[in-house]
């Protein structure tokens, strides 16, 4: 598959999940593992059956790695935010991104309550819906409205937060401006699959995304957990990252 095909592999991908959603009756558990929702293993299905004939690898939240030795293999939360979905609170997504050789290419992250659509293509640029995206420029943290997950034990300084529940569509939040940053205050919750579309589309929209321990965000391990934080600016990421290290040290490697 060309590289220029690639954004509408994802859209079809994306497509794919909202309609085997849109006829789905039970959101419940699905009985399999603790944490899965049976919306969770439609919505991989639905991802699969797109991406499987198209000659790329899969590594999926729900269903682990498929052909990973694949020039480009597509990594995919099917459904992210799934007991946001399951308690039908309005944000949860689909996430998506190809990666090769050099990284993240092409992501595409779909809110599966309202279609927005997040696109981005590395050296492309990221839009929302076709336009341009555009981040708040806010600076400070004592001004800064800022999505969290997980509980920090204490205020860090900024003027408001929302906990939101869908770590894709936070980090894209920054990007486009509806947010001012964002930082995970658990500790090494969250694969690859949770952030990686978001990614591609904050750092084509200048937000700037790092792990707050200092570790590279780019893998293809299934196993690995990582702790990102966001911000409009340099400055504002800055503070953040010095409030977010005053705790939640990761645990040391053995």
């Amino acid at each position: 598959m060309d590289d220029d095909e690639l954004p509408a592999l994802l859209r079809r991908a994306g497509d794919a999940v909202a309609d085997a959603l849109g006829t789905l009756v039970d959101w419940g558990p699905s009985g399999a593992r603790d944490g899965q929702y049976r919306s969770d293993v439609v919505a991989d299905a639905a991802v699969r059956d797109v991406l499987e004939g198209a000659g790329v690898g899969v590594l999926s939240e729900e269903s682990g790695t498929h052909r990973p030795d694949a020039a480009r293999v597509v990594v995919v939360d099917p459904l992210d935010g799934s007991t946001n979905a399951s308690r039908r609170l309005a944000w949860f997504a689909t996430s998506l991104c190809v990666v090769d050789d050099q990284g993240p290419l092409v992501a595409h992250v779909r809110n599966l309550v309202t279609g927005r659509r997040y696109e981005a293509r590395r050296g492309g640029g990221a839009t929302v819906d076709g336009a341009p995206l555009r981040p708040s420029g806010c600076d400070r943290l004592d001004e800064a409205l800022v999505g969290l997950s997980g509980l920090p034990p204490r205020q860090l300084g900024w003027a408001q937060f929302r906990a939101l529940g869908a770590v894709a569509l936070d980090l894209c939040a920054v990007a486009d401006g509806t947010l001012d940053a964002f930082a995970d205050c658990s500790v090494d919750a969250h694969g690859v699959w949770d952030y990686l579309g978001a990614l591609l589309v904050c750092r084509e929209a200048g937000v700037p995304v790092v792990d707050a321990h200092d570790r590279e965000l780019v893998t293809l391990d299934h196993a690995a957990r990582r702790t990102p934080v966001a911000a409009a600016t340099p400055a504002l990421l800055d503070e953040l990252l010095a409030a977010r290290r005053t705790f939640g040290a990761p645990p040391p490697l053995s």
